[in-house]
């Protein structure tokens, strides 16, 4: 990766089913060895569990789980003589989006459960009330970032 300039970011096409985009970038995420059909299949089999469960649309829970999961601040290690620093630094919007996704799959990933629909409308749901592991690693970030405030000037 260049580092003086970063490469330009893709647009992705919204989902048929939904017309969002966030739901594009999940399936994308979720897919193991470009098995698109199979993480489309999963995706919409849990939103169809969410809204089951719920009687609300899936694509409000969806969102909402995003946005409670999505960091405001996160740490980058900096070296600064000789030692390294744990720096808190603000999350950009793309990069908070994408780290709410990649929590939340991990999280319905380690889920127990039956089926990765089930674990994964479970995660999503349980985010979208602001609980969950994935809330956990959140705040947990955020924590890592208000114990380390003292190094925010070696931004």
């Amino acid at each position: 990766m260049p580092r003086r300039n970063s490469p330009p970011k893709r647009q992705v096409a919204p989902d048929n089913k939904f017309q969002s985009v966030h739901i594009t970038m999940f399936i994308n995420r979720m897919m193991y060895g470009g098995k698109r059909s199979t993480a489309m299949g999963i995706m919409y089999d849990a939103m169809d569990i969410i809204e089951e469960k719920l009687s609300r649309n899936p694509l409000e829970i969806f969102d909402q789980a995003l946005r409670n999961v999505t960091p405001a601040v996160e740490v980058k290690p900096r070296r600064v003589g000789g030692s390294t620093y744990q720096v808190p630094v603000e999350v950009d919007g793309d990069r908070g989006v994408s780290l709410a996704m990649r929590w939340l799959l991990a999280n319905s990933r380690s889920r127990a459960g039956k089926g990765m629909p089930a674990k994964l409308a479970a995660e999503l749901i349980d985010a979208a009330n602001g609980q969950g592991n994935s809330i956990k690693k959140k705040d947990e970030t955020h924590r890592m970032a208000e114990a380390n405030r003292a190094f925010a000037h070696y931004k």
